[in-house]
């Protein structure tokens, strides 16, 4: 598994949340040109859906007047909706067809150990994480345009997330990080966060199925539960590959205007005091 590698920007104290999984203010990461992104404007986490009293008592706290929901329609049926939480706006986005992973992850849940290992052995888990991210950056870019415009048109602060925190919120996170100037190696590393064992996403399975205490099950399994480099370099590579360039691809792939980047920065970046 990646290890992630020592952060090297100041990151604001979490909160002990019990219900929400890996919860964290994006603050902190440093820009290419020096400044660090603003504490308090922009979080991201798992799903809010069994959020306890105390959580929502904090995320309340926290003056977020938007959460942004990634989830589709059959996330929603397995783990409910978000907790509502006074005064937010909630946007649901789904940044993926429930249609075209229904089955597969009935079969993730439910599948036995043959089934698993035809679908998932011999590496071919990771590969199929590699390509659903770059899958986010081609054919969601109406979702991830929406996603900067609200954030550009004050829906700051702002939470983010989907089922796990890791997967879609992750690549949307990379995204907005971009567009602030901050490099890949640092959207990595906060990226891989997402491993730390208090954040990971409980894998769920069938009650007939075998157990995730089973070694070869967890195996199998595990690589559609980690954050792995090489899933975000994915999505990295899939930016180059269409648009040559991260400014090209927020500004003809999202249609993030050199104004509009600019006032994203005012609005998500501390003060430049070079």
């Amino acid at each position: 598994m990646n290890q992630p590698t020592p952060r090297t920007a100041a990151r604001p104290p979490e909160p002990e949340l019990t219900g929400v999984r890996n919860f964290r203010d994006v603050g902190g990461l440093r820009t290419g040109d020096g400044r660090r992104v603003r504490a308090g404007r922009l979080f991201r986490s798992g799903h809010l859906a069994h959020a306890t009293p105390a959580d929502t008592a904090f995320l309340a706290s926290l003056g977020l007047r938007t959460v942004i929901d990634f989830r589709n329609a059959s996330d929603m049926a397995l783990e409910g909706q978000d907790v509502e939480l006074p005064g937010v706006r909630n946007v649901n986005m789904p940044l993926s067809d429930p249609r075209a992973g229904d089955g597969f992850w009935r079969m993730v849940r439910n599948g036995d150990v043959d089934t698993l290992r035809e679908a998932l052995g011999d590496g071919r888990a990771a590969a199929a994480m590699t390509r659903s991210y770059a899958t986010l950056i081609r054919d969601r870019t109406a979702e991830h345009a929406r996603l900067l415009d609200l954030l550009v048109d004050g829906e700051v602060p702002a939470l983010v997330h989907c089922a796990a925190g890791k997967d879609r919120a992750g690549t949307s996170i990379a995204i907005v990080l971009l567009a602030l100037g901050v490099r890949q190696e640092e959207i990595t590393t906060d990226y891989l966060l997402s491993n730390d064992p208090h954040r990971r996403y409980r894998i769920q399975r069938g009650k007939n199925a075998e157990p995730v205490t089973n070694a070869e099950v967890n195996e199998l399994l595990s690589p559609l539960f980690e954050a792995r480099a090489q899933y975000l370099r994915g999505a990295f590579d899939a930016i180059e590959e269409g648009w040559g360039s991260a400014d090209r691809y927020l500004a003809d792939g999202l249609g993030l205007t050199g104004e509009r980047r600019e006032r994203l920065r005012t609005l998500l970046l501390e003060e430049d005091n070079r």
